[in-house]
């Protein structure tokens, strides 16, 4: 039973990944969106991603930075950043999850967003979001006016 939710769960995964990847993702969201929650949602612990977008905002890469606890996540800007030079990107989309399900921010989500976006801003990187994907919602730092 369990081998076969995680074959769902790769093709559920790998269905939502063709909607965003060689495409604008900026222009795309929806997709963007189904694709972080397919992804993301169910996870037991913490996960940290980054979407990196090419300056049409077309995706590169999706990678995981880093994985975590049940309420913690390391991340480390300098590494974002770093690995955005490497990838040549031009935009950034950040993607975690909560796996207690409440997307709501937590002041260490709040003061690693401004460190990347400081980071990121100096070397002309835009971070265009920070998505935290709860079970059923979904928190943008974008939207709530954070960036």
């Amino acid at each position: 039973m369990a081998v076969d939710l995680k074959i769902v769960e790769a093709a559920a995964h790998r269905l939502s990944q063709t909607k965003v990847l060689r495409k604008q993702v900026v222009s795309s969201w929806d997709a963007v969106l189904e694709y972080c929650r397919t992804t993301m949602a169910h996870r037991e612990t913490e996960q940290f991603r980054v979407l990196f977008l090419d300056r049409k905002n077309v995706l590169i890469a999706d990678e995981e930075q880093a994985k975590g606890t049940v309420d913690h996540v390391p991340v480390y800007p300098r590494e974002v950043v770093k690995r955005a030079l490497e990838l040549n990107a031009s935009a950034l989309i950040l993607v975690h999850n909560h796996p207690s399900g409440d997307p709501a921010p937590s002041e260490s989500d709040i003061s690693m967003t401004e460190k990347v976006a400081a980071a990121a801003n100096t070397l002309s990187i835009t971070l265009h979001d920070h998505l935290i994907i709860g079970k059923s919602a979904e928190f943008s730092f974008r939207t709530a006016g954070y960036l």
